[in-house]
């Protein structure tokens, strides 16, 4: 077995990260001491410092354990968008020796069911926005903590806060529920902080693409590990100032836009909702110097035409995943802001990064390398054995961040992993293949896969391919059902404003077949007002998916 290309491991960097051997509380607990009157939250210009923070985060512990009666190991389910409540919240539970189970605030009714009797929580932290689609709660929930975002707006602003967002605190009308405000009143105090590396941390829920959401058992050591590496690849410091815009619920977002800034003792400015305007107006007001996203947020930010009244100088670094960033996209950005789009890649089930491309070589639509303690192969699905460079296969890793299995699913959890060389590997269901330099890539799910007459086309590649037409603002690629091709490629597409009233389905076909072969050019065009996204903004093409099927069946 061939050792991993190093050659463009950033020289700056060791292969090995030495982790603290300590709960992710710790972190907290350190920059509260190190900088207590520090800003560490913003919130539409409203401000939370560190020691207001750990503050009111052991308040909160306090009462989890003594008038909840969570104990070390206990499952707490958090609902919030992205808030000083949602930041609180999560350490408290934490500090309470206790395990966050983040959950979307774009789940149904019976997701929201599913997954609290799933984990087995008995205590829910949830907005008051949300509660009316919590109404009809497991009887196991004992007790529900509402909160309130107009608690912590305690500065005038000019900035465009959302409804619910500006909304006063309401009643409340059942006997299990508390108000946050009642709740940290009380001050009770935790008792001492007994979590190790080893407890349980956080448990995030997957996106039930098939069937129900499970439940990725996370230790605080996978959390940690991610946490500063993060910090470590991008040599962050506390004097960053980080954007946190995707939703502290997913991964992604709960690392680089919460935990990783509070590890550093950095300052992070929370947008509950992407709101291009407002988050151009933070990133100028505050001095914003990192910011992660997905490759829609940017696309809808580029395409504002008031971007060239911000000043949005102050950046200095911007990267994310969930998609590969278009060429045309990361084009524009290098035009406009003289800023490289550093793509990464990761999973629930790894506490997001396991690849990060290195910000002195990056590789466009890229995931990068495997990071700190990170081995990552390229395996034949069906043989498992290894594939040499260039070779499309199932990507498969391991490392301090991939998670112990699913919650209660011992069949889905062996299914999960694989012995390679003796080693287990996780199986991400991602199909890409790495090049003769290390670099890895990505080129669509293992089960996307489009069959066309028996040509295999792969929606991923085509969609960045649509980025590059002028008049494209966004596509998704999706299979229709075909009978002479058995599958077809269908493309629904959002046109910019000022493309709409002119261009037309053949011209985009044309152009097609000049940029790629002919059996990826999609046969049917769908143009579309917007396409859905899930709350962490990525394009939902199995919603598109799903619809086509019905239609088709029909």
């Amino acid at each position: 077995m061939s050792e991993p290309n190093l050659t463009f491991w950033p020289q700056r960097l060791p292969r090995h990260l030495e982790l603290p051997e300590t709960s992710l509380w710790f972190n907290l607990e350190v920059s509260a001491t190190r900088f207590p009157d520090k800003t560490a939250i913003v919130f539409y210009d409203s401000k939370l410092s560190y020691a207001q923070l750990r503050r009111s985060a052991e308040y909160l512990a306090g009462y989890l354990q003594k008038e909840c009666g969570v104990q070390r190991g206990d499952r707490v389910a958090l609902l919030l968008h992205n808030s000083p409540q949602s930041v609180i919240a999560y350490y408290a539970i934490v500090r309470a020796d206790a395990m966050v189970v983040p959950i979307s605030s774009m789940s149904t009714a019976a997701e929201l069911e599913h997954i609290i009797t799933d984990c087995g929580a008995r205590v829910l932290v949830i907005s008051q926005d949300l509660l009316q689609r919590a109404q009809a709660l497991p009887s196991g929930l004992q007790q529900v903590i509402v909160a309130c975002y107009s608690d912590y707006l305690s500065t005038a602003t000019d900035l465009a806060i959302p409804e619910w967002v500006a909304a006063v605190r309401q009643d409340l009308t059942e006997p299990r529920q508390r108000k946050w405000a009642d709740v940290l009143s009380m001050q009770l105090q935790p008792r001492p902080h007994l979590a190790t590396q080893d407890d349980y941390c956080v448990m995030p829920y997957t996106s039930g693409t098939t069937g129900m959401p499970k439940g990725c058992i996370q230790r605080h050591r996978n959390v940690m590990h991610t946490t500063v590496a993060l910090a470590r690849w991008h040599e962050k410091q506390a004097e960053e100032c980080v954007l946190s815009v995707l939703p502290f619920f997913h991964v992604t977002g709960m690392q680089t836009g919460m935990n990783m800034p509070v590890y550093l003792g950095a300052t992070f400015v929370i947008l509950p909702r992407w709101d291009r305007e407002v988050a151009a107006k933070l990133i100028a007001r505050h001095r914003v110097t990192g910011w992660t996203i997905v490759p829609t947020i940017l696309i809808d930010l580029l395409s504002s035409p008031d971007l060239d009244r911000y000043d949005l100088s102050s950046l200095r670094s911007l990267g994310g995943g969930g998609a590969a960033m278009p060429e045309a996209i990361a084009r524009k950005l290098q035009q406009m802001c003289g800023l490289t789009y550093i793509e990464g890649y990761g999973l629930s089930e790894t506490m997001a990064p396991t690849h990060i491309n290195p910000p002195d070589r990056p590789k466009p639509q890229c995931l990068g390398l495997p990071i700190f303690d990170t081995d990552s192969r390229v395996i034949d699905p069906l043989t498992l054995d290894q594939l040499p460079a260039g070779a499309t296969g199932e990507i498969i890793t391991r490392g301090p961040q991939v998670f112990d299995g699913y919650w209660r699913q011992s069949a889905a959890s062996a299914e999960a992993f694989v012995t390679v060389d003796g080693q287990r590997f996780f199986r991400t269901g991602d199909l890409g293949y790495v090049d003769e330099e290390g670099y890895f890539f990505y080129v669509d799910r293992l089960k996307r896969m489009i069959n066309a007459a028996g040509f295999k086309v792969w929606p991923a590649e085509v969609e960045a391919k649509l980025y590059a037409h002028p008049a494209v603002q966004e596509a998704v690629i999706i299979s229709a059902p075909d009978n002479r091709r058995g599958e077809t490629v269908k493309a629904v597409v959002v046109l910019r404003p000022q493309a709409r009233a002119t261009v037309t389905a053949d011209q985009l076909t044309e152009w097609s077949r000049e940029h790629m072969a002919a059996y990826k050019v999609p046969r049917l065009w769908e143009f579309v007002d917007a396409l859905p996204k899930s709350a962490s903004g990525k394009v939902q093409w199995r919603l598109l998916q799903e619809q086509e099927q019905q239609r088709s069946t029909k």
